[in-house]
């Protein structure tokens, strides 16, 4: 509502009750009425029965009607009943004029969508009263629909800003599927909402090694998302002399921190540079192309789940403690290494606390089963059925967090 609009009626020149309807099967009654309306000013229609006012009413909306309860053909409860099933947007205020006084006939009333009764004869001031009160509540109504009028449009421009800043995070995984020498890196990142508190990404760690992490920051939506891409640039790609995860070399080349090492400097960034109360969990780890050999930390993030070639499977980490909760907190890390063949599996705890309407959650026993049914698919083919396992899972419902993860597979096939 606009500041003329709202001053027009503070000073009593907007009426709430701009069309009134008065409905009733006695002329004598009809002509009563419409005196009334007329000396208060008011602009009306008449109606001799139920069907005839509801073809008024069909053909444009009436801010007050005044109805007789007893008419022959449709009376006054079936019109108001009717009169409350159009479709509109605009409320109608329904005064039933009766001779009834019996409390059941009042709560029958009020039941199909009356507002207020009067009974008859119809008193003058009472009337007024009623129209008065009708007046105050359309007011208050119509007031409330132009505040739901603006709210919609900021939810809407929200709405569409959350869609874009749904794009920037996507756009932080630029490529799905990486291959770096005889590794095949593949990623999935579907936010519950526009946008989400998960990551995933990849980094060249000097010379033929490999850097990779699964992170989940904690709550959701627009806080979680914008630490997100502040991780994101902590942990770059395409800027390694930014990547907390590198060591500079005095040659000017790059080398690869310990894992557990690169945790506990977040940690401190977090902590230290940050005001936020907002964690996160990470599994990070360093792969050696050339022979297979890797590092890890698994700081608070779901446990790896390793298959190797020939079909055995091992969650590998023992937790740790999440990043950003406690200052000067220590990391352990682990080695692990792969073969050819070997699939290696990050993932948020959105896939394995995904929930069936039960209750039941999807849990490592049957992420594993899943892994072992679905040990030929390849890649982003992978996380296609892990999607659609889930989905089935959750019988078509929210899983009810963000679903992340990081693939690597390290093949004889690969080139």
């Amino acid at each position: 509502m606009n500041f003329s609009t709202a001053a027009a009626e503070q000073s009593g020149d907007m009426r709430a009750i701009n069309t009134v309807l008065l409905v009733d099967d006695s002329r004598a009654q009809l002509s009563l009425l419409s005196a009334m309306m007329r000396r208060w000013g008011y602009t009306f229609e008449t109606a001799a029965s139920g069907e005839e006012a509801l073809e008024i009413c069909r053909r444009a909306p009436v801010d007050l009607v005044i109805s007789d309860w007893m008419m022959p053909g449709m009376d006054g409860l079936a019109f108001c009943r009717a009169f409350r099933g159009l479709p509109t947007d605009r409320y109608g205020y329904f005064i039933l004029v009766t001779s009834k006084n019996e409390k059941q006939d009042i709560a029958t009333g009020l039941d199909v969508g009356a507002d207020e009764f009067l009974t008859k004869p119809v008193n003058p001031d009472e009337l007024r009263a009623r129209i008065n009160a009708a007046e105050r509540i359309l007011l208050m109504q119509r007031r409330l629909n132009a505040q739901m009028e603006q709210l919609q449009k900021l939810y809407d421009k929200l709405d569409q800003d959350l869609i874009e800043a749904g794009k920037l995070q996507q756009s932080l995984v630029r490529d799905r599927e990486v291959q770096r020498g005889p590794l095949a890196l593949s990623f999935l990142l579907e936010p519950s909402g526009h946008v989400g508190g998960d990551l995933v990404g990849w980094f060249r760690a000097g010379e033929g090694d490999v850097g990779f992490f699964s992170l989940d920051v904690s709550g959701h939506g627009v806080p979680s998302a914008l630490l997100t891409l502040r991780l994101a640039g902590m942990l770059s790609a395409d800027n390694p002399e930014h990547n907390i995860a590198l060591r500079r070399l005095e040659d000017g080349g790059v080398a690869p921190r310990p894992p557990e090492e690169t945790a506990a400097l977040l940690n401190e960034a977090i902590l230290d540079g940050m005001d936020t109360d907002l964690y996160f969990t990470i599994a990070l780890g360093v792969l050696n192309l050339a022979t297979g050999q890797g590092r890890m930390v698994q700081a608070g993030h779901p446990a790896p789940l390793l298959r190797r070639a020939g079909g055995e499977l091992a969650f590998l980490g023992e937790g740790g403690l999440p990043v950003g909760l406690i200052p000067g907190a220590q990391f352990t890390g682990f080695d692990f290494d792969l073969t050819p063949g070997d699939r290696l599996l990050l993932y948020s705890d959105g896939v394995t606390e995904a929930a069936a309407p039960d209750g039941a959650l999807f849990g490592e026993t049957r992420l594993s089963e899943h892994m072992q049914a679905h040990a030929q698919a390849a890649g982003q083919a992978y996380f296609v059925a892990l999607q659609q396992a889930l989905e089935s899972f959750c019988q078509g419902g929210d899983p009810g967090d963000d679903v992340s993860g990081v693939l690597l597979e390290y093949g004889s096939n690969m080139a």
